[in-house]
Parts: C-alpha cells; structure tokens; sequence
C-alpha cells in the first residue's frame, strides 16, 4: 500500500488509486529486452531503498518527493557515483563534488522545480538530527526536479520539510516501488499523458544486479514510441501542448563494482533509453542523470590505503546494454501506471489507455504472448 503524507490533508480514493494501478507495461504484453529481477525495480539492487511522500490537496495540489537511498536508512557509507547532463534546462545539486569526489555522500531527492532549495535543506536537517559519532558535520545533497506547474500549484510552495523527512524514513528496501502519480511524481506529464515515477531492472552477467527509477515530464505526444511502434501518433486525441517541453531525471543503481568513471559512462547511456520512448532531449527540457555502485564498501573512508574492485572495461557492453533497456522500460511502467489526473487551474491530463495501446501493439505485430 503507498504511504500517504501525513501532512497533504484530505485525499480522495480516486487520487490514491492514481499512485498504485498493479498493472505493469509487461503485463500488458509490451515486449521488452533483457531479464528483470524479481521485482523488475531499482529495489532488486540489495540495500536501495525507495520512499515517497505524496501530496494531493484539493483541487490545485498535486505534488510530493521521492528519495532514493543507496544503501538504506541505517548505512551512510558514500558509493561511486558519476552523472551526466543530457540537456541542462534543470537542476541536480550537488553534483559538482560528485565530479571532484567520485562519491555520492546521501540520498538522491526528486521533487518539483520550485521545491529544490527546501529539500535540499531539509535533507541537511535530517542528517544534523541523525547524525552519528564520527560523521562529517556538512553535506551536499543531491536534489533534482521536475516542472509540475501544469497540474500543480507549484507556487504555493506546498512542499515543506516534512514530506522531505517522510520520503526519507519510509524507504524500503528490497520490495516494490510505487509507480506513476506518486511522490517527486505526482503531478508529472510524460509524451502529454500522466507521468510520473517509474521502475525496473535487468540481472547481469557475473550474478550482478541494475536498477532504474525516473521521474518522467518530458516529450511530445506525437513524439512517444512503445515497442518501436508509434503509440504516440495512432493515439492522438487529448493533446495539448504546440512544442516540446518538461524534463526527466534518472537514477541508475548497480551492485556491479564500477569505479566514477566508469558509472558517468552509465549516466551517459541513460540518454539512450528516453531516446528508443521518442525523446528528442529538447531545448526545454532538463534531463539530468546519476548512476551509482553500491558495490566496494568502505571506499570513502578517510585514512588508509583502499582495495577497490572494478569490473574492466572491455566488459562494460551488457551492463551499457541493460541501463538502455531498463531506462526504457521504466518509462514505459510510469505512463502505464499512470492515470487521468485534473488538477491545477482545472487542467485535465489523460492517461495511457491500457487497450488503445495494446491494440497499437497488436497491428504493428509488436504485442508479447501471455
């Protein structure tokens, strides 16, 4: 069941329902390359953990804020971390020391645009509060964003430091993820239908695992392609926007051990994935990558020679190969999970129909046996 803020007042059923649908894009027999994991989630990595806060209030609110934490809430160990900007119409903080370091020292934060700076202090105050003997006394959080304005009153400014605590203390580890109107999700518009959060994952070779998780507001109807079919053009009714605009930011998780460099390759390859959905990576949009290892425990510590390991190079192939596959598939989960949602200023947002687009898949011949 999805964690409801405590703090967004009344929420209909209706909206409730919009975070949490059951069904998933392979469930509708979408075809999709690679072999998930158990959960197809960024939660099959060990120790990732995912919580939400969502926000629906009325009839102009609907925003919120996901966490990612990259080895739980009770382990602050740093990982490797690298990240990359495909289009810089957004923001991601606290990626200028994860360039110099190499390390990712916190959670990862998505919320909305105008959200960013009381997360981002808010994540401060959490880990003040919690902070243990021995650990720095200053951070750098890492906080990114989407535009939600259509949907929400993003100037009410309706996230406060409390939704950034919620997401933060309910992450789980090791069990599904919430999809669509959830979280930094809530209010979010992919290819002009409901967006929001999405998931998946692919086993590697050697018994390693990769997760993805984005929050998604990006792209053009017309634009959208599912199975290499074009979904977006057969169903084109409902939209309504004359140019591309809105962002998405993927967080890519690995247990594979990947050194910095290696893992800003993985956020480079993320582009790849939104590419295959239709994405153009458009001038209005901000589509900002992170990608993390938590494998090589310990690699942060202060004093004393570190023994690292590191997967080669020249066997990077099928790890590049399933962050493109799970990117994709993580989007496609977020528009299926997706619902109609009315929201800010009356504004009206379709989503994804379930049979209009099976039956796209059917006459191209893309549609999986079940």
């Amino acid at each position: 069941m999805v964690k409801l803020s405590l703090f967004c007042g009344v929420l209909s059923l209706a909206a409730a329902a919009q975070a949490q649908t059951g069904v998933r894009a392979r469930d509708l027999g979408i075809p999709f390359d690679g072999k998930p994991g158990p959960l197809n989630a960024i939660t099959d990595v060990a120790g990732v953990a995912v919580g939400h806060a969502t926000i629906v209030r009325d009839a102009n609110v609907r925003t919120g804020v996901t966490a990612v934490l990259p080895r739980g809430r009770d382990n602050s160990d740093a990982v490797f971390a690298g990240w990359f900007s495909l289009n810089g119409n957004g923001e991601m903080t606290g990626t200028t020391w994860i360039e110099e370091s190499g390390f990712l020292e916190g959670p990862v934060m998505i919320t909305n645009t105008h959200s960013v700076g009381i997360v981002r202090d808010a994540v401060i105050e959490h880990q003040v509060k919690n902070a243990k003997p021995g650990m720095q006394s200053w951070g750098l959080p890492v906080v990114a964003e989407t535009y939600d304005g259509y949907l929400n009153d993003i100037n009410g400014f309706h996230v406060k430091r409390e939704h950034t605590f919620e997401a933060i203390d309910t992450a789980k580890a090791g069990v599904a993820v919430a999809e669509g109107a959830v979280g930094g999700g809530t209010g979010m518009v992919c290819h002009e239908f409901k967006g929001g959060i999405g998931t998946a994952s692919r086993m590697l070779p050697g018994g390693y695992t990769l997760g993805v998780l984005v929050q998604c507001n990006y792209g053009l109807r017309r634009q959208l392609r599912i199975a290499g079919t074009p979904v977006g053009q057969e169903i084109a009714d409902g939209a309504f926007r004359p140019a591309e605009q809105g962002s998405i930011i993927i967080v890519i998780a690995t247990d594979a051990p990947l050194l910095p460099h290696q893992l800003k390759r993985l956020a480079r390859r993320a582009g790849m994935g939104i590419a295959r959905t239709g994405s153009t990576s458009g001038n209005g949009s901000g589509d900002i990558f992170v990608a993390f290892s938590t494998a090589n425990a310990g690699a942060a510590a202060s004093k004393g020679l570190r023994d690292l390991k590191m997967v080669p190079n020249e066997e990077m192939n099928a790890i590049f190969t399933a962050t493109i596959e799970a990117v994709e598939e993580s989007v496609v989960n977020a528009l299926v999970a997706g619902r109609t949602m009315t929201g800010f200023q009356g504004h009206t947002v379709q989503g994804l129909p379930h049979d209009r687009t099976v039956e796209v898949l059917k006459k191209y011949n893309r549609l999986a046996a079940r």
